[in-house]
């Protein structure tokens, strides 16, 4: 680990350490936590599929802590016989160390449960802890090179989402303070370390919620992939990005100057860039033309009075999401599972991916990084063809991916959709990014692929 054994341990401390640690392949639902990290007898419940296909409470509990060195926890009620965990955290001089996890557990079921679940249990495990180690050393890099900044108070909207729920705690277990704007929710300060306010994105958001601020990101909106694309849902998705980032933007340029957030991010898409074929898009590349075009244009565009009284403003225009949790990528797997995966119209379209992880070190980037400013196309270096990208998930999975899906098929089932997003050709470059030094974890598609889905 690039941290000394005493950041490592704080890190594990900090708030939403357990969910930034969960696998995407995994389903994990808190229940309930009692009593706080560092005191012996704090206990975690939560849900979760054993293998993926057995439902299972669990019941665990913490104890033996030493600052600076370690803890374990136990299995108090849950799937298997006996389950004890240490995390060993080890010095390796002032600025390393080596991260330990020892674990002692027994099948349930005697011998019979030996025979049956030993060689699976071994492999699941094997991956879960790859997947632990791998995503404790990416986040504790990332924080580490901006760790001669001060933490931050941020403000998310769409902190539920598919991505700001990856975000949040990896904010949190970095020292981040934040806040999440929410709708139907009571102000509250959560279970979970953060606060809660209410947001409602359709009316004036009263600036003093951005008190005490010192960025803003914005990902909230309408799921574009949901429903059938009626005159009524264009509009819902169009509104739903429009307004509320008018409203934010409209609150921050009406605080006072010195106590305005200094930066403020907000989402958008590489739909900007419309159907181009194989042209390579950078940043500079002028919009498309048709509907998600437009919906991006207009949504960036109303960051404009954040921009204009002087804020640093960026507009993250995000590629295709790789995580089972969604998107995508969690809409497919069922199909590819089944052996039905299926290359879409010709398969030549251009698909630009990130994995979940380099999206999340990306905002983090731009959050971080004053140079950073304007559209920034947080996708992976190396997009692939929809036909590339097909064969590689099927091979990933070890299923069959023979299927062609005609355009003509796609436009029956999807309507205006399938030629807006599924055979649109988009062969954009993340220059800022590169330029500006983030590493990427994964830009192999294959290799990314293998672990975010536990491969």
């Amino acid at each position: 680990m690039p941290v000394g054994a005493a950041e490592l341990y704080t890190w594990h401390s900090r708030p939403l350490a357990f969910q930034r640690l969960q696998p995407p392949w995994e389903e994990v639902k808190l229940i309930s936590t009692t009593g706080s990290f560092g005191t012996d007898g704090q206990r975690i419940e939560f849900q979760t599929r054993l293998f993926g296909l057995i439902k299972s409470t669990w019941l665990a509990e913490a104890y033996d802590f030493q600052p600076g060195k370690g803890f374990q926890d136990r299995q108090l009620k849950g799937p298997f016989a006996y389950w004890n965990h240490a995390h060993r955290f080890i010095p390796d001089g002032e600025k390393a160390s080596f991260l330990e996890d020892h674990i002692e557990y027994r099948l349930p079921l005697g011998l019979v449960g030996r025979f049956l679940g030993s060689r699976m249990t071994r492999r699941h495990l094997q991956a879960l802890f790859n997947y632990r180690h791998a995503v404790t050393a990416s986040d504790l890099h990332r924080h580490a090179q901006f760790r001669e900044q001060p933490r931050q108070t941020i403000a998310i909207t769409g902190s539920r989402g598919l991505i700001g729920s990856a975000l949040v705690p990896f904010l949190t277990t970095g020292g981040h303070r934040v806040v999440r704007l929410v709708t139907g929710s009571a102000q509250r300060t959560g279970d979970d370390g953060t606060t809660w306010l209410n947001w409602d994105p359709t009316a004036p958001l009263a600036p003093q919620m951005l008190e005490d601020v010192d960025a803003v990101i914005h990902l909230a909106g309408d799921n574009v992939a949901s429903g059938r694309w009626t005159d009524r849902k264009k509009r819902q998705i169009l509104d739903s990005r429009i307004i509320p980032t008018e409203q934010i933007a409209r609150a921050i340029a009406e605080m006072p100057a010195h106590r305005r957030p200094r930066v403020f991010l907000s989402a958008s898409a590489v739909g900007y860039y419309g159907n181009r074929g194989d042209e390579r898009l950078t940043e500079d590349a002028d919009s498309g033309t048709g509907f998600f075009p437009e919906v991006a244009r207009r949504w960036e565009a109303a960051t404009l009075l954040a921009r204009d009284c002087g804020v640093r403003t960026v507009h993250l225009r995000i590629g295709v999401v790789l995580t089972p949790r969604g998107g995508a990528l969690g809409k497919q797997l069922f199909a590819f599972k089944m052996g039905a995966g299926a290359v879409l119209g010709n398969g030549r379209q251009w698909v630009p991916w990130i994995t979940i992880g380099d999206l999340v070190g990306a905002i983090y980037h731009c959050l971080m990084s004053s140079s950073l400013s304007g559209p920034i196309n947080v996708v992976g270096p190396h997009p692939v063809t929809n036909y590339e990208f097909t064969k590689t998930l099927g091979k990933v999975l070890r299923r069959p991916a023979f299927l062609w899906l005609p355009r003509s098929v796609l436009r029956l089932m999807f309507g205006e959709l399938a030629d807006e997003a599924l055979l649109a050709s988009v062969n954009v470059i993340p220059k800022k990014l590169v330029d500006s030094g983030f590493r990427f974890d994964h830009s192999d598609l294959q290799t990314a692929l293998r672990f975010v889905l536990g491969r």
